[in-house]
């Protein structure tokens, strides 16, 4: 582990001897890294095994005894496994922490997949984790942001020690910025040390669990490719000078319609604070609110009845919201945000909806946009909520175009199904015998031997939402709310999306900053090497930053 001052900036070297010692995390070493996958494995490989012994046990009595327990008997069966499951791999992520808390938090916002007990174990994963000491945090800001003879209070004004969110990447302060930087109130995003390693070598964990556990029947969904998708975007989340682009872009695609007219966004996201933007450190706009995933909590705080007509209508509101947030992103420029989740959500106190971090981003191509925009149609266009043997043939047809691959021997109405599963949450069953519901049986998604992983965080998205409309109650149909964009992106002429003409000025201020940084830190590590050889037969307290 690397020491630093907590207080004189690491450009400055010549540390001063009385000054607090802040010791950086080292990373994980070789050993480590074995055993924290070893732990893994061996919490969460018996919680699978008991899932299979379970089905076993219910197939045999019912095939070699003729002995068929009732509905009500078999929910019961299923309930206590998962109330066991779900303790096993909430207190593993628990203990185990870095990606499993990301996989967790996926998990919590999918009431519609996963069984209650899940959820309500995990929920509290959504928006907060054990955080830095403050100490910590700002050795880390010291280290990025300030520049040679700046002091920390030459920056912000204020700086609240405790965080607003801790997540596994980063957490987040409320400052306030000095005259010298613009003022006003900011969010400070700073990244764990020694996090990436740690993070990328849980998910390649995760991965060959998926591996392993690939065509189990119990088991419905291709985890692998999910795991391959979510490790490709993983590896952006830990450069801040990328997120902050995305930030940008993603801002400007929701200010403007389709045509590139101005309108007022159904969304709201920060923006980032030029010149304070480095690979692990991100001062952005602040919002004041609260996430989605304490909405309830705060709505009974309130006096509100989470169940009452007002908040009903709140939810119509964010279904809306997010729909049209959505639908603008995926369908009109195909550059969205990629980790849509409860704890990403705010209900803002003015009434706005806002969005943050946007670590995970994704861009499809044209031609996927295109092919999404014609499922849509196909979906909203159909004469009723079983579609012809006509409409289902253009629908699967579409569904096979944009990657869905089944199973040998599956049901053809496959592909058709899998699609009016994830754009259509209003309808109450599906071609092919299908039912609606994931954990079925008869799920569509049984079917599939492969998702394309372009597609899989447009998923997401959708499900999320599908989640939201489920928990309220509402019957909601993507591809109706999205057809009108699906029109316009078909018959638009093909020209560069106004929310790519991204605000020059601002992205080449960050550009330069972030060259700058890179500048600055070679420059400051060779010096800061010339000073430890100089100094090395000095006192124990006169360490130097080197993480």
């Amino acid at each position: 582990a690397a020491l630093v001052h907590s207080k004189p900036s690491p450009a400055m070297v010549a540390l001063e001897p009385e000054a607090p010692l802040v010791e950086f995390p080292a990373p994980l070493s070789a050993s480590e890294r074995i055993s924290r996958t070893a732990t893994f494995w061996a919490r969460t490989v018996p919680v699978i095994a008991s899932y299979l012994r379970v089905y076993t046990g219910l197939q045999l009595k019912e095939q070699l005894f003729g002995q068929c327990l009732s509905q009500e008997e078999c929910e019961l069966v299923w309930q206590e496994q998962h109330e066991r499951g779900a303790d096993t791999l909430a207190n593993a992520i628990g203990d185990l922490r870095g990606f499993f808390v990301k996989v967790g938090q996926i998990i919590a916002s999918r009431q519609d997949l996963f069984p209650a007990p899940y959820i309500e174990r995990l929920a509290g994963l959504t928006d907060f984790l054990d955080p830095m000491p403050a100490e910590l945090t700002k050795a880390v800001i010291e280290q990025e942001l300030l520049l040679e003879g700046e002091t920390f209070e030459d920056v912000f004004v204020e700086f609240d020690d405790e965080p607003l969110g801790a997540a596994s990447v980063a957490q987040v302060h409320r400052a306030v910025l000095s005259p010298k930087y613009g003022g006003g109130e900011v969010a400070v995003k700073v990244q764990r040390p020694a996090i990436e390693a740690k993070l990328m070598g849980d998910i390649a964990a995760l991965k060959a669990l998926a591996f392993q556990v690939r065509g189990i029947k119990v088991i419905p969904i291709d985890y692998y490719t999910v795991f391959s998708e979510l490790e490709a975007q993983l590896a952006d989340e830990f450069d801040f000078v990328k997120e902050s682009l995305a930030m940008e872009r993603i801002g400007n695609a929701l200010a403007h319609g389709l045509e590139g007219e101005p309108c007022i966004p159904s969304i709201v996201t920060p923006r980032p604070v030029a010149g304070l933007v480095t690979r692990r450190v991100l001062v952005m706009d602040f919002f004041r609110g609260e996430p989605l995933s304490r909405a309830v909590e705060t709505m009974r705080r309130r006096g509100i009845d989470p169940e009452s007509a007002e908040a009903k209508a709140f939810g119509r509101k964010l279904l809306s919201a997010l729909t049209e947030a959505f639908g603008k992103t995926i369908l009109g420029t195909g550059f969205f945000h990629a980790d849509p989740h409860p704890g990403n959500i705010f209900v803002l106190d003015d009434g706005r909806i806002g969005l943050i971090d946007f670590g995970q981003v994704k861009q499809i191509s044209r031609r996927e946009r295109i092919t999404l925009a014609r499922v849509m149609l196909a979906l909203a266009n159909r004469a009723a909520e079983m579609p012809s043997p006509e409409e289902l043939g253009e629908i699967s047809r579409l569904a096979i175009e944009l990657g869905v691959r089944l199973q040998p021997n599956s049901p053809p109405e496959g592909p058709g199904a899998t699609a009016i599963w994830l754009f259509d949450g209003s309808v109450s069953k599906l071609p092919g015998g299908f039912d609606t519901g994931e954990l079925s049986p008869n799920s569509p998604v049984r079917v599939l031997k492969s998702f394309p992983q372009d597609l899989v965080l447009v998923g997401r998205s959708t499900v999320l939402i599908k989640g939201i409309a489920a928990k309220l109650g509402i019957q909601w149909s993507l591809a109706r709310e999205w057809a009108p964009i699906a029109r316009a992106v078909l018959t638009a002429k093909p020209k560069p999306a106004m929310a790519s003409r991204i605000r020059l000025t601002s992205i080449l201020g960050l550009l330069r900053q972030w060259a700058r940084e890179k500048l600055e830190r070679v420059a400051f590590l060779l010096f800061s090497a010339l000073r430890f050889r100089y100094h090395r037969t000095g006192e124990d307290d006169k360490g130097i930053a080197t993480n």
